[in-house]
């Protein structure tokens, strides 16, 4: 496997990493919003870079647009990551991480669930071409 077929794999590992850090302290099943507050403690314990709730620019035909898309976190500059404490992670939300990369050209979306029980579910997706 060539570097480029897995873009950010390192920073996506140490992300990750944070990711389950958070769930083997506080398990599944709670509020989304106590999620977001611990990876993002736990990313600034691991010193690694992100934005929380930054508003990005989406284009439209290379114009900006007045509404912004606001990921839960924004990761080593390029990475989206949404955020859900679910049961199980459903079609809606899987096309929801799928749009992002997309629209904001960033290359690489997770999305983490801290909602299913007995195992952190995740989903990692690469924009292949903008």
């Amino acid at each position: 496997m060539k570097a480029d077929d897995y873009p950010l794999r390192d920073e996506g590992y140490k992300l990750m990493g944070a990711a389950f850090e958070v769930y083997n302290e506080l398990g599944f099943g709670l509020n989304e919003e106590i999620y977001q507050e611990s990876i993002e403690k736990e990313l600034g314990l691991q010193k690694i870079p992100f934005d929380s709730k930054a508003q990005l620019t989406v284009l439209y035909k290379g114009a900006p647009l007045k509404k912004k898309y606001i990921p839960d976190l924004t990761v080593f500059d390029d990475i989206i990551v949404e955020l859900k404490s679910v049961k199980a992670l459903l079609p809606e939300h899987e096309a929801q991480l799928l749009n992002y990369p997309r629209i904001t050209k960033k290359p690489v979306g997770y999305l983490i669930n801290y909602g299913k029980p007995g195992d952190l579910e995740w989903k990692r997706i690469v924009l292949t071409h903008n």
